[in-house]
């Protein structure tokens, strides 16, 4: 099915919230955006719409549209459902096609270059790779709209962290371990791997934005 403007401007707005290029309480700009994407206010506003349902922006009264600011709650149901996809993903590992399977090996490397590059911008960008890649084992084309929406909506959290290099950095050499337990044939390892690697990066989140709020 052809995707209409409206949703194909969605989609360049998320990807760019996705990016890290449009941080949690930035204005939306009708003017400057339909300038630059070279689209009516009416389709624009179309595309707000569409980013509200899924969560990624805020419309306020006599104020415009603004990227949303996570509260902690939404980061724990993030992760609740992060968990769910994921470990699906992991179950299916044994029987994905190959392409999948080396998507999941690509983002290790991607997140290991950027790494070496000291673009700590990037090595988040390719760690929601990797965990879009792991959802991605299932097959499920319901599974990778999801996961795009919510990874799109998590890079949100990451803006909490006063150092993303600290973040993100020992994650560079799990994501490695996971991958690598995959490759063995270690399912079940994996799956718990990653339990306590969701739990462990969800806690992080959390104490950073109640060390903001207090």
């Amino acid at each position: 099915m052809a995707l209409s403007t409206a949703q194909r401007v969605a989609a360049v707005l998320r990807d760019r919230i996705e990016a890290g290029g449009l941080p949690p309480g930035t204005q939306l700009s009708e003017e400057a955006l339909g300038r630059d994407l070279g689209i009516s206010r009416n389709t624009l506003r179309e595309a707000f719409r569409l980013l509200i349902h899924e969560s990624l922006v805020v419309h306020r009264l006599n104020r415009g549209v603004f990227v949303r600011v996570l509260e902690p709650a939404d980061v724990v149901d993030i992760y609740r459902v992060r968990s769910a996809l994921e470990s699906a993903g992991v179950r299916a590992a044994a029987t994905a096609p190959p392409a999948l399977r080396a998507a999941v090996r690509e983002a290790v490397g991607e997140a290991a270059r950027a790494a070496a590059d000291g673009d700590w911008q990037e090595v988040g960008s390719a760690d929601l790779r990797f965990h879009r890649a792991l959802a991605g084992l299932s097959g499920s084309p319901r599974i990778d709209t999801a996961m795009d929406r919510l990874l799109a909506e998590l890079r949100l959290a990451f803006h909490a962290m006063p150092s993303p290099r600290r973040f993100h950095e020992p994650f560079v050499s799990r994501n490695r371990v996971l991958a690598e337990l995959l490759d063995g044939g270690e399912h079940e390892r994996a799956e718990a791997e990653l339990t306590t690697y969701l739990d462990d990066a969800r806690t992080l989140i959390l104490d950073a934005m109640r060390e903001v709020a207090s």
